[in-house]
């Protein structure tokens, strides 16, 4: 690898250079430069009419005449451009394919780093006609994605097709200054908020408009409707009556992306707009904080709740949340030292108290509005209990870290009173996992975890049959136990898992097939809302602008917990990837489109010597549609 890094080097090309463009809003200005040749007089989009060569689509949600006419009656109008700079997930092992097309069986095996295998293998064979049964896509451990790994980037391709040309393996691996330089980015969206309100603060509408940086190419990896992703989820937590939002798409001279990192689907950027205007709107009318947030939250009584946009959000309990973080950081207390220091001309420290309540969209999602080049974004599940009754299971999710292993054996073993210690989870491989769409945007247990459950339940149903037929009583005379089923009444009555496992291949009643197994597929119905509360107390040092996290208390609603422990570590996670964030980690580029700081030697990863120490809580609230009630950690 050394010497062909070293063979490039010694390569000199010439190149007609042309003017790079970095800046959105200088991109759609007449005269800027055409950055898509290829599409230089072409008024249709993907998505409609383009009004500008540089121009990628315009999408929008809402009703706008009834949000105008909000804002022309309404006491109190507040107005905010902000930015959600470019960022890079960084997931600690680059992109990287192992291709190995067999040209005698006519088979072609991939080992690659993706996030979603399975739209991987339909992609390869329409292009390369190869019949899809013939298509195998591993991928193995991944390490880390963060929706980074979801697009299909060029060198999957080049290794592919040149093993198909050759007849021999090709192996194709990134490095570090090329996967931040030229993969899957996140944001990079210019947004003005605008709120209209009562003199008391009360929120009437919403409306927002965006320009999103695409850099060189359309590739965001959302649901074919929504090319802007769930940005219309903007409203957060609010009953607002009117909103509307619209979203421009813009060529630049940057590498391509946009969806990846963290909950994704522009997720992030709708409550990072929602939550910094409504601290403009307190900050107008000298309202703190906590009291516009609850003033203006959806009430419990008031779920299922649809939104201004149209989303039905399944169930929440703001208040309850709000005033438990409220009350565990003694608020009140916090905010007297504050106007203490405030007060105080020799304090050489200033104290800032950050609060947002967020609520998001996750789960992706019911068929009949999302999918990903046709394919409904359902899930599966495939479990086959063994003679012995130890269990191997399938998914068509891919783990990048989460802990699928530990919480989907969990729910097997919760399920079916099988020991999760002798459950086998594999994901990953096309080639024996059912067809799924994948691991992002938090959809593994509000989908996949859906489809385990209904998978067992198959299984259950099957084996109380079983133990029925074994006992001799009726169905009706069983009741569950843990991991048995027992004649009700007679605790000295039962039949365990393992004992139905054996009979079910052995002496299964007459009429019921052999075996014990089942799949399920399952599409959602609806989406699902997780939500939370999180408080930042930070100390900035007047003299030199040095800034500490003092305290982060973060209460996160994620339904149902089926391991507390996994999502502990899921939301440390997160906690850290957006404090780097909010603290200096971006992509910079200079006017010639020069990435600025594309190694880890510039981009700022935080270490546990850098990220503070967080404190974590939850209430539950289940989702009222999912199987086990719960709604995934963002």
């Amino acid at each position: 690898r050394y010497a062909a890094a070293d063979g490039v080097e010694a390569v000199e090309v010439e190149y007609e250079e042309l003017q790079a463009v970095v800046d959105p809003f200088e991109a759609l200005k007449p005269g800027a430069p055409v950055l898509r040749e290829d599409l230089a007089g072409k008024t249709d989009g993907a998505h409609g009419k383009r009004y500008h060569h540089n121009h990628i689509f315009t999408w929008d949600a809402g009703d706008k005449e009834a949000t105008d006419a909000a804002f022309a009656s309404a006491p109190v109008t507040v107005k905010q451009d902000m930015h959600y700079p470019r960022v890079h997930p960084c997931p600690l092992e680059t992109c990287g394919a192992v291709a190995s097309f067999d040209p005698v069986r006519g088979e072609l095996t991939t080992w690659l780093t993706s996030q979603a295998p399975h739209i991987v293998r339909t992609v390869v064979s329409m292009l390369s006609g190869i019949p899809e049964s013939k298509v195998r896509i591993i991928s193995p451990d991944i390490g880390g994605g963060f929706g980074n790994k979801v697009p299909i980037y060029p060198g999957y391709v080049c290794a592919i097709v040149a093993s198909i040309v050759l007849g021999r393996p090709v192996k194709w691996i990134e490095d570090r200054i090329e996967n931040i330089s030229s993969t899957g980015f996140a944001r990079d969206y210019h947004m003005t908020g605008e709120l209209a309100a009562t003199a008391d603060g009360k929120i009437l509408a919403l409306r927002a408009n965006v320009i999103a940086d695409h850099g060189a190419f359309d590739a965001c990896a959302d649901p074919t409707k929504f090319p802007a992703g769930m940005f219309h989820i903007c409203s957060g937590s609010y009953d607002i009556a009117s909103a509307y939002c619209r979203v421009d798409g813009v060529y630049t001279n940057k590498a391509p992306g946009g969806v990846a990192y963290r909950c994704s689907f522009r997720v992030t950027e709708a409550v990072y707009l929602v939550e910094r205007m409504v601290d403009v709107l307190a900050q107008k009318l000298g309202i703190d904080k906590a009291e516009i947030r609850a003033k203006n939250f959806i009430k419990r009584e008031q779920f299922p709740y649809t939104s201004a946009f149209g989303f039905e959000y399944d169930s929440g309990d703001y208040q309850t949340a709000l005033d438990k973080v409220l009350k565990a950081v003694d608020y009140k207390g916090l905010r007297a030292e504050q106007a203490a220091k405030r007060a105080d001309p020799d304090c050489p420290t200033l104290m800032g108290i950050g609060l947002v309540s967020f609520t998001e969209v996750v789960g992706a999602g019911p068929s009949k509005i999302c999918d990903i080049l046709g394919v409904g974004m359902f899930d599966s599940c495939e479990i086959r209990v063994h003679p012995t009754g130890s269990a191997i299971a399938r998914m068509g999710t891919i783990s990048q870290g989460q802990g699928h292993q530990t919480t989907y054996a969990q729910i097997i073993a919760t399920e079916l009173g099988i020991s999760s210690e002798v459950i086998q989870v594999e994901e990953g491989d096309t080639s024996t996992a059912p067809y799924g769409l994948g691991t992002y945007g938090s959809r593994s247990t509000p989908v996949a975890g859906a489809a385990i459950a209904m998978a067992s339940r198959k299984i259950h149903a099957k084996a109380r049959k079983i133990a029925a037929h074994l006992m001799e009583v009726s169905e009706a005379d069983l009741e569950w136990e843990i991991d048995r089923f027992k004649v009700r009444g007679n605790d000295a009555r039962f039949k365990t898992m393992k004992d139905i496992a054996w009979a079910a291949y052995n002496q299964p009643p007459p009429g019921l097939e052999p075996g014990l197994e089942a799949v399920h597929y399952y599409d959602p119905p609806n989406f699902t809302f997780p939500f939370g509360v999180y408080l930042c107390v930070v100390d900035i040092d007047k003299g030199t602008g040095e800034t500490k996290i003092r305290r982060f208390y973060a209460l996160d609603d994620c339904g149902t917990r089926i391991n507390p422990m996994i999502i502990e570590g899921q939301i440390h996670g997160g906690l850290t990837e957006g404090f780097a964030v909010a603290m200096g980690q971006l992509l910079s580029f200079d006017a010639q489109g020069n990435i600025q700081g594309n190694s880890l030697m510039d981009y700022f990863l935080p270490t546990a010597v850098e990220t503070p120490k967080w404190e974590t809580d939850y209430t539950v609230t289940p989702s009222p549609h999912h199987p086990l009630g719960a709604k995934g950690v963002a």
